[in-house]
């Protein structure tokens, strides 16, 4: 009678494999072969049986002989081609019992070689003794040498086996489907290789956190993990879920199904939970978003965009499309949260209230917070040019811009359009903000210098950084015209008294004037000049190429007339004055040195508001403030 075991293996065999057809010489020659096979068969396996088994160590054939291993695997091949023999010469023979005995015996030693293998290199990414090399790694080459990475992104594990061990994988899986032991083989595999993912997966600071415990940590909590995750995704596409793929196809490349089955068991959980994160993130700063924490959800867009289409390619097969659908929706969640901080940077620019006046006209704190924010999105333009594509904040972007804002010949609904609208956009609603704050200034030439001021630093910032990219050189030049139409009406304001005396001391008449008279315009002049370089004493401009042009500027207005009229007068003057006595303070030398530490801020109080692009300082001196209007464009 059959055993039970008999009859399973035999089921089991012929329901794995197809039977190849066989032609036989005859049936005498035919089973002397398969005697001869059997005994053969029984010689090896037998050997590594009784020979190599011990209750304290486990004798492992590949690690032992590696000529055995290689003999025992073809003998168990010629088994299973005898076998199929029997089967269809006579399913009840002693033969086919003493075969299928010995095959059991086999696929016993087979699978727990197999978990042997695959253990050897389990060990390798123990957590225990990765930690113990932090921040370096271990990693095993074809040759099965050790090398030390300080490879930050090699710091967590490196999953390939060496050449040796996957040939031997490879053939002991190979022999064990033919035999029909596919599920065994397959079960093994995943027991090892599933924990290297998951433990991977954690030892790259991935966790799984539910949006309730996502709410409850503290920013910077966050910020490190959502850090940790860019890192964890480079690496893990990079090396974990690659090689986990490349492993599984050189394996199992025998069968299609069991690549699938294997890979998606392994990978798929620890794939959901990396890629589910984003997700969480953006859940938790749905009602609470910042302009800061775009920068983050940005580099974690970029991370995933990145990474696309090595997760489409990796994760392929059909019964693990919910990884890549899960990608794709983080994705999706990521560009919404970066929208609502894009709107949140506007409404924070909008709904400032503040009631700060620098004082000397300078750069308000709030041009260079925002300019520096902006110039930082531009950086994320490719990005963003994604993210903005068909959104509705986009067109109302482009639908409140003036018609004739942008000199260019772009398609209205190209994404690069949409993106440089949506800039030109926040850049306008930081300008008609300052515009507002400029009306805080009594005196209407301070308001033009801090427009000048403000301007000239968003144009400077602009034009060192991606954005002059992304709004280009039209946006450019016409803002810096902007910016000297703004200090030719401080000029005018400020300086335009002091200036309009200058014709009247170089026409015709002034060179017929009398001494005396020549001596009164003289004192005219001087307490003119005095009394505006005091009231500009306290103006400031930090950018050196507008403080030049603005020095310059005032300085071809006065110099040229005031030095002809000196030279033609100054002999009179000194003639008719008294004796010992000089009515003419200020030499056309000593003019040009005043103009020349004009706008240097000196006549700035100890106490007071100064602030430059890079330093900004308050004290409690009261400055008197006008109401504001909210939002005022009429200057831009």
């Amino acid at each position: 009678m059959r055993s039970k075991s008999g009859f399973s293996f035999f089921s089991k065999m012929t329901s794995s494999r197809k039977r190849p057809s066989l032609s036989i010489p005859s049936k005498s020659h035919e089973s002397t072969d398969v005697n001869k096979t059997i005994d053969n068969a029984a010689e090896i396996i037998e050997k590594w049986n009784t020979e190599y088994v011990s209750d304290k160590k486990f004798y492992s054939l590949f690690c032992e002989s590696k000529r055995d291993a290689k003999k025992f695997v073809e003998r168990v091949k010629e088994l299973q081609n005898a076998m199929d023999l029997l089967i269809r010469e006579d399913p009840n023979s002693e033969k086919l019992l003493r075969a299928q005995y010995l095959m059991q015996i086999a696929m016993k030693r087979l699978q727990k070689e197999f978990l042997q293998i695959l253990s050897m290199n389990r060990a390798h990414l123990d957590p225990e003794s990765i930690s113990s090399r932090s921040p370096t790694s271990v990693v095993l080459n074809d040759d099965d040498v050790w090398h030390e990475s300080r490879s930050a992104g090699d710091s967590i594990i490196e999953v390939e086996v060496s050449k040796n061990s996957r040939t031997e994988l490879k053939s002991i899986a190979d022999c064990m489907i033919a035999a029909g032991y596919a599920k065994e083989c397959a079960t093994t595999y995943k027991s090892i290789r599933k924990s290297i993912v998951d433990e991977s997966i954690y030892r790259l600071g991935v966790e799984k956190i539910s949006s309730s415990k996502a709410k409850k940590m503290p920013c910077e909590v966050v910020e490190l993990k959502m850090n940790r995750w860019i890192e964890a995704v480079k690496v893990s596409m990079k090396t974990l879920f690659n090689g986990e793929k490349t492993l599984c196809d050189e394996i199992f490349e025998s069968s299609v199904s069991l690549r699938e089955s294997c890979f998606r068991d392994i990978s798929k959980e620890g794939a959901l939970q990396l890629f589910g994160f984003p997700e969480t993130i953006t859940l938790r700063d749905k009602k609470n978003p910042h302009p800061e924490k775009i920068f983050p959800l940005l580099d974690m867009y970029c991370t995933i965009t990145d990474n696309l289409l090595a997760i489409e390619a990796i994760f392929s097969f059909p019964s693990i499309s919910n990884v890549r659908t899960q990608a794709h929706s983080s994705l999706s969640r990521l560009s919404e949260s970066i929208l609502a901080h894009l709107m949140d940077f506007e409404s924070q620019i909008r709904k400032d209230s503040s009631k700060t006046v620098v004082r000397g006209g300078g750069v308000h704190p709030m041009t260079i917070s925002a300019m520096n924010h902006i110039s930082r999105l531009a950086e994320y333009s490719n990005a963003l040019i994604n993210i903005l594509k068909g959104s509705s904040s986009s067109s109302s972007a482009k639908a409140l811009l003036p018609k004739s804002y942008f000199n260019v010949s772009e398609s209205e609904e190209s994404p690069v359009s949409e993106l440089k609208a949506r800039f030109a956009w926040m850049i306008l609603v930081l300008l008609c903000k300052i515009d507002g704050k400029a009306e805080m200034y009594k005196d209407f030439s301070m308001q033009y210098l801090f427009l000048a001021n403000n301007l000239q630093h968003v144009v400077s910032r602009a034009r060192s950084t991606n954005v002059k990219h992304v709004l280009g050189n039209d946006w450019i030049a016409k803002n810096s015209e902007k910016v000297r139409q703004f200090a030719r009406s401080y000029e005018r304001l400020a300086w335009g008294p002091l200036a309009s005396m200058c014709p009247a001391i170089s026409t015709s008449e002034a060179v017929e004037m009398s001494p005396e008279e020549a001596m009164m315009q003289f004192k005219k002049f001087n307490e003119t000049f005095e009394s505006t370089c005091e009231a500009q004493s306290e103006c400031i401009v930090l950018d050196p190429k507008l403080l030049d042009e603005m020095r310059i500027s005032i300085g071809r207005k006065l110099l040229p007339v005031y030095r002809d009229f000196y030279n033609a007068h100054r002999n009179a003057v000194m003639l008719a004055g008294t004796e010992g006595q000089w009515n003419v303070r200020y030499n056309p030398e000593d003019i040009g040195n005043h103009l020349s530490e004009l706008f240097s801020g000196k006549g700035i109080s100890e106490k007071g508001y100064v602030c430059t692009p890079d330093f900004c300082v308050t004290t409690p001196t009261p400055t008197p403030v006008r109401k504001t209007r909210s939002l005022s464009c009429r200057r831009f």
